[in-house]
């Protein structure tokens, strides 16, 4: 398997695990209804609908934030994709197609409902994170690699 074949197998992995959890939490569950529902002690589901981007931040943007950060975000997808094209390096292709397809989820939620699903929601010893979904994680992850490679890559030169 090449590396754009594994980058675009993450990307459709990325986006299936996301829309699939948005629709068990929003149409099976319906988590809307429950609000939050305690899991484990350091884990709820909690029902957010994110109308900002990362942490809730530029909240204040109204209705045209929901088509500047889509088009952002589609940009960012864009460059991100000549990256998978020409990169060599395996674990970049499949950093590169996690982010791409946790984006695309986002930007999907934000056509078709206005804002961003968050459902999870972890808190322990008095701290509470951000409420997020399987789309934050995946880009999390995906960051989190392409940061290692490049410290890998680094002290290998």
């Amino acid at each position: 398997m090449n590396n754009r074949v594994a980058g675009m197998a993450c990307l459709l992995g990325a986006l299936v695990a996301d829309q699939a959890s948005k629709y068990w939490i929003l149409d099976i569950y319906d988590l809307p209804a429950r609000e939050s529902v305690p899991l484990l002690p350091v884990l709820n589901l909690t029902m957010v609908w994110n109308h900002a981007i990362t942490f809730g931040m530029l909240g204040g943007a109204g209705a045209a934030g929901r088509v500047i950060f889509s088009i952002a975000a589609l940009l960012i997808v864009a460059g991100l994709g000549i990256w998978l094209a020409r990169t060599p390096r395996r674990w970049v292709a499949v950093a590169l197609g996690l982010i791409m397809g946790g984006a695309i989820g986002n930007v999907i939620d934000r056509l078709r409902f206005g804002a961003v699903v968050d459902f999870i929601h972890a808190h322990a010893y008095g701290h509470s994170w951000p409420v997020f979904n399987i789309a934050d994680a995946l880009i999390d992850c995906g960051v989190a690699i392409l940061i290692i490679d490049n410290m890998r890559n680094r002290d290998a030169n």
